[in-house]
């Protein structure tokens, strides 16, 4: 049986785009450091190549890790972040929870290089979503609530500011707001 956090694919193809939203607009926070690096670059534009359907789900999940690695060629909290944001984005294809983990990715980024930004990004994050990926999101558990996947509850995406960025997205996105 699948997770309940990997979304159809019609789903992933929709929250991806959306993702890659998120993505980019942190990805200057990983250049300013790495501008010679396009591996978050790359990602995000298979992400939205994706959401397209111009590339298929088994090729991407075997690519999903790249951008991921490039989080270990910078230093600053930001421009990790961001890396991690891009890596998100592209797994997408995978699972659709790391949708909400691009987002909680890039307010992680945003978070540590303009700490007065978070809430407005997080804004920001809501008012780009459609009615259909805001659709989609809802079909995902409750973040730590789930035994697999990336909201699983001892996992990354569940603590710390990333669990806090998404559980504040899914109560948003439920409540309508």
């Amino acid at each position: 049986m699948l997770s309940p956090q990997t979304l159809s694919e019609p789903d992933r193809r929709l929250v991806a785009a959306w993702s890659a939203d998120c993505a980019e607009r942190v990805l200057p926070l990983f250049e300013r450091e790495a501008p010679d690096d396009d591996r978050p670059r790359d990602a995000i534009a298979r992400a939205r190549a994706y959401a397209r359907g111009e590339l298929d789900s088994a090729g991407e999940i075997r690519r999903r890790f790249v951008a991921g690695r490039a989080a270990a060629s910078v230093t600053s909290p930001a421009a990790i972040a961001a890396a991690r944001s891009a890596a998100q984005a592209s797994g997408v294809a995978h699972m659709g929870a790391h949708a909400l983990g691009a987002a909680a990715y890039a307010v992680k980024s945003v978070s540590t290089a303009r700490p007065d930004d978070v809430d407005a990004e997080i804004e920001w994050q809501l008012q780009r979503m459609t009615p259909d990926v805001r659709a989609a999101l809802r079909q995902l558990p409750p973040v730590g609530e789930d035994a697999a996947g990336p909201f699983v509850a001892d996992g990354l995406l569940a603590r710390g500011i990333l669990g806090s960025t998404i559980h504040t997205l899914q109560t948003r996105i439920a409540s309508g707001a």
